[in-house]
């Protein structure tokens, strides 16, 4: 079980794509994978035969334990094994972990337990999952099941806000949908109950009653660890399960794929296992001319309204409420804990960018992509970091990490708020590479594609608000960060050089530290080699 992000302690096994048997190349997705931020696609990187799979569908595994195993046919695998099989058994075990907190709180007797337990055995609860690493409630944007409607395991029940995107939720059990427990609009803390799943007429009022009572409901039987350990790792597009009910056979990452662009599932053809799609099919599918587009644009047209601000008549007094986003919510949450739990400082330096410009369009003139001064200022900063690698750090309270790998987050703005997508290793990209990348992150970020990779892990930050005419300001620490870099504008100012007057161009930053993790020198030295290293960009090339 390969770690897919930097929370997972396990992953779900959504579908296996193979069979026992089978053979496999380096680059097949052999499975899907729910972790704790998204469903993804595992390959298995090796060709062979599937000789082993040690975790089924719906169940769970730590990561690092042992899933599949891949060789030549026939051959012995017993020996991997050994100890591999309390890896493998061990989520089983996990599946259960809630049951001791239901133990611990025993204090209940107005709960019927035995109620409870025959409730579950016809019943799945299906909680708030938690969808990001600073997510603490979801919003219910839309549920696409009522009270009374029949659902399968992998249909989608409900659209949740979090505070990093807007996501679908999977039941993961057939029956009818007996209970809904947070209407559309209104929020749920992370392991509430949002709805029960489960034969039709069963009574359900005494897990209700447990909840309310403090959660003695957890102490039951094992299908009731099935209900509850899916769907708390359940947040992500659903997923495939290959039938021939007329379902379309398509990975999560290409139904999501295809639905921010507009387009049919249906209507592409699939390259994958059994005609299953995959974000290639998606990513090359050219729509007839009389496909069907009005799906975005009736979407457009809709939430055009929305954004459209209504001003009252004159000499009237007038105003909107609007509801907090949960990506707001975060952004306020986070920072305001930065702001006020972190001692901030702030350094001041202007740039003398005339050589930074020349070189920029030198380098245009032979790069494959673009480059812009946010990727120059990217590449200086990841450069100074190597040389002080206290800059580079996080305050953890009882100590501080100093990181030795460099990576620069490089905030982004979104119609719902702030997401910092991160460029990794940029010490040891080139310009052209770095523009790449940036690019590549900031479409995804304004089209609501990032992975959780690619927004996390930040070790510098840097915030650019200069293309907007902005000369100076300050920037609040992105945590974990020790320090953010805020860039203005590149203004054209009259020095005096010489007893001479001289036209020069001029850009001011400001860098916002950690005063427990950097001290006012080091912050100072810090800026003193960014600043050799913008007005002299050919020793980045060096």
């Amino acid at each position: 079980m390969p770690l897919l992000s930097d929370t997972m302690t396990e992953g779900v096994i959504a579908e296996w794509h193979k069979k026992v048997g089978d053979t496999v190349k380096s680059d097949d997705v052999i499975a899907e994978v729910e972790t704790d931020k998204a469903t993804m696609e595992v390959m298995g990187y090796a060709d062979g035969t599937l000789l082993y799979i040690g975790v089924e569908k719906g169940q769970a595994a730590k990561v690092n334990g042992i899933i599949a195993i891949v060789g030549k046919p026939g051959e012995d695998y017993k020996s991997l094994l050994e100890g591999g099989d309390a890896k493998a058994a061990a989520p089983k075990a996990d599946a259960a972990a809630p049951a001791p907190k239901a133990e611990a709180a025993p204090a209940a007797p107005a709960v019927d337990n035995g109620a409870v337990e025959a409730a579950l055995k016809n019943a799945t609860v299906i909680r708030m999952p938690l969808l990001s690493d600073t997510m603490t409630e979801g919003k219910i944007v839309a549920w696409n099941k009522k009270e009374g409607d029949a659902v399968k395991s992998d249909d989608v029940l409900a659209e949740v806000e979090t505070d990093k995107a807007t996501m679908e939720v999977i039941g993961y059990a057939d029956g009818t949908l007996l209970h809904i427990g947070v209407p559309e609009g209104q929020v749920a803390k992370v392991n509430g109950i949002i709805a029960i799943v489960g034969k039709k007429g069963t009574d359900i009022s005494p897990i209700l009653a447990a909840e309310k009572s403090g959660g003695a409901a957890p102490k039951a039987a094992a299908p009731a660890e099935t209900a509850t350990a899916a769907p708390a790792q359940a947040e992500a597009p659903a997923a495939s399960n290959g039938s021939t009910d007329g379902r379309v056979k398509a990975s999560p990452l290409a139904k999501k794929l295809a639905e921010d662009k507009g387009i049919d599932i249906r209507q592409v053809t699939g390259s994958g296992d059994g005609g299953r799609i995959i974000k290639a099919d998606v990513d090359s599918f050219v729509p007839s001319k009389t496909a069907p587009a009005a799906a975005p644009s009736s979407t457009a047209a809709a939430a055009a309204p929305a954004q459209v601000a209504a001003f009252a008549p004159v000499g009237q007094e007038a105003h909107t409420d609007t509801p907090v986003s949960q990506m707001r919510k975060a952004i306020a949450r986070r920072l305001a804990e930065s702001k006020f739990q972190a001692p901030h400082f702030y350094l001041t330096m202007e740039i003398n960018m005339d050589e930074a410009m020349k070189s920029r369009e030198a380098i245009n003139k032979i790069s494959p992509v673009k480059v812009s001064f946010n990727d120059m200022v990217i590449k200086a900063a990841a450069m100074a970091l190597r040389q002080h690698p206290d800059v580079n750090s996080s305050w953890l309270g009882d100590t501080i990490r100093h990181n030795h790998h460099i990576h620069i987050g490089s905030a982004v703005a979104v119609e719902e708020g702030l997401i910092v997508p991160v460029i990794r290793f940029a010490d040891q990209k080139s310009f052209s590479q770095i523009a790449a990348e940036t690019k590549t992150l900031n479409d995804k970020a304004k089209n609501k594609k990032l992975q959780p990779n690619d927004y996390s892990g930040n070790t510098f930050t840097v915030s650019n608000l200069g293309m907007m005419g902005i000369e100076h300001f300050t920037a609040i620490i992105n945590p974990p960060d020790s320090a953010i870099l805020a860039v203005g504008a590149i203004k054209e100012t009259v020095i005096v050089e010489n007893g001479q007057f001289k036209a020069t161009n001029v850009m001011k930053v400001t860098m916002s530290c950690d005063h427990r993790t950097v001290d006012g020198a080091v912050g100072a030295r810090f800026l003193v080699t960014f600043k050799t290293l913008m007005e002299n960009p050919v020793t980045m090339l060096v």
